[in-house]
């Protein structure tokens, strides 16, 4: 397995893991999120590649305060091979690199009871916050 910085030629395949892994929601735009990111800290945008294939992604921010990770997806098929664990360490190192003191990870409810058992294994914890938000930009198709 190899862990690498996306790549622009990556673009369709991503999109196809993240349909895979049930990352996409009628009002992101998945098109337009990579696109997003690619003016905004391309390099913590990880895959995980095996065999020339991308099985696993990770999209990472760090706004000067605290890091965040999103489309945190393995292919079904490579699950319980340590591929998570191994982009968010990735992820991790890159940011504590950039003085990073914290990195937060947000979970929908409706996915809540899946996947908290792994980031609580790798040491995260639920924290007592509710989180806000509020768009900004209406994306044309939403």
């Amino acid at each position: 397995m190899e862990i690498r910085v996306f790549r622009q030629d990556d673009f369709e395949e991503v999109i196809t893991l993240w349909e895979r892994c049930d990352l996409l929601r009628p009002w992101n735009d998945p098109e337009m999120d990579i696109e997003r990111k690619m003016n905004h800290d391309p390099d913590l945008f990880l895959v995980a590649e095996v065999g020339g294939e991308i099985v696993g992604s990770l999209m990472g921010g760090y706004d000067g305060h605290r890091g965040s990770a999103w489309y945190l997806g393995v292919h079904p098929e490579y699950r319980g091979r340590g591929i998570a664990n191994a982009l968010l360490n990735r992820l991790e190192k890159k940011l504590m690199a950039r003085g990073c003191p914290k990195i937060q990870i947000m979970v929908r409810d409706d996915n809540n009871d899946v996947v908290t058992g792994l980031y609580e294994k790798l040491g995260y914890e639920q924290q007592d916050v509710v989180c806000l938000g509020r768009r900004l930009i209406e994306d044309d198709e939403y």
